[in-house]
């Protein structure tokens, strides 16, 4: 099938390079990130279940907890399964359509996991900062309001870049030089120009960044001086646990992607883009509800009695039986 132009064949699949082309490398690292994933898996399907039917974790911190939880194994999952599809096939490809699906919701569950942070954040100053106004600050309606509205934006960001990419055409070249599709390693394989999409994207991505991390770095500024008007040691203490497990969250994931956006042009390259892209993709989806289960007594008291009801409730079936 010929496209309009010269020498323009239509591209119908893409075929994904993965992370290495060393065939000494390929069982190991499908072992090693089939473990990260399902652990993944686990960690985050255990932790919005666990935030939901708990009645003691029906708080909005832990409400955020979810939705990070369902944003993480979001984008782990878009990304996980395919990727390791291609440790095992000799030729990894994905379909024309797969590939924008893949992207489109890759777009909207990363940039989502941006803002449901920065809403943490600013959950936190409020406990804090207005300890007694709390639950009237934080009410059902507002916790929905910060989770709605980014999710919608992000749905509009999304359709918007991955309409723009692939309602332009493509070369006839489809090997992405990637082990997902991305919106950079497919802009290489455009034959349009791409300064309108590159650009879109760029302000785009600083807007999502800078407003989210403007929000972080200003609530946390306002709990750190709280925390230093405490005249308590003990109260210290229990504001900076308070905040340990996100803040930790928060360096890693930020001090991810700003490391990406900050690299100059020169020293660019997708090499580093794939580093990066499994630190953010698989270990830290990996990493947060370990982060918010080991520092968290809430949460390992609710895994504790969870765990105990599940034991009581399969030990009287048995004794019905």
């Amino acid at each position: 099938m010929w496209m309009e132009g010269p020498n323009l064949t239509a591209v119908t699949e893409f075929i994904l390079l993965g992370i290495t082309d060393r065939p000494e490398l390929q069982a190991p690292l499908f072992l090693l990130f089939l473990i990260v994933y399902l652990t993944s898996l686990l960690g985050n399907l255990g932790m919005i279940i666990l935030t939901q039917v708990d009645p003691r974790l029906q708080t909005p911190m832990y409400f955020f907890l979810r939705h990070l939880a369902l944003t993480d194994l979001g984008y782990s999952t878009v990304v996980g399964p395919k990727m390791l599809v291609n440790f095992v096939v000799d030729q990894n490809t994905i379909s024309y359509y797969f590939c924008a699906t893949q992207l489109s919701f890759f777009l909207v569950f990363i940039i989502s996991e941006i803002f449901i942070l920065s809403a943490m954040s600013y959950d936190r100053y409020v406990a804090i900062c207005h300890p007694l106004l709390y639950t009237v600050i934080m009410s059902p309606r507002l916790c929905w309001v910060l989770v709605a509205i980014p999710y919608l934006y992000c749905t509009f960001v999304s359709l918007l870049i991955t309409t723009m990419i692939f309602t332009l055409s493509f070369c006839g070249y489809n090997v992405i030089s990637h082990f997902y599709c991305d919106s950079l390693p497919l802009l290489s394989l455009l034959c349009s120009d791409t300064y309108e999409i590159e650009t879109i994207i760029l302000i785009l991505a600083a807007f999502n960044l800078i407003s989210s991390l403007l929000v972080v770095l200003v609530s946390y500024l306002l709990i750190c001086v709280a925390i230093l008007k405490m005249n308590s040691a003990e109260g210290r203490l229990k504001a900076f646990s308070t905040c340990g497990a996100h803040l930790t969250v928060v360096t890693v994931f930020y001090g991810t992607l700003i490391f990406m956006y900050v690299q100059p042009k020169s020293s660019h390259s997708f090499d580093t883009d794939k580093v990066a892209s499994i630190f953010y993709t698989l270990i830290i989806p990996m990493l947060n509800p370990l982060i918010y289960s080991l520092r968290n007594k809430d949460v390992k008291y609710a895994l504790h009695r969870t765990w105990k009801n599940i034991q009581k409730y399969f030990s009287l079936k048995v004794h019905t039986i």
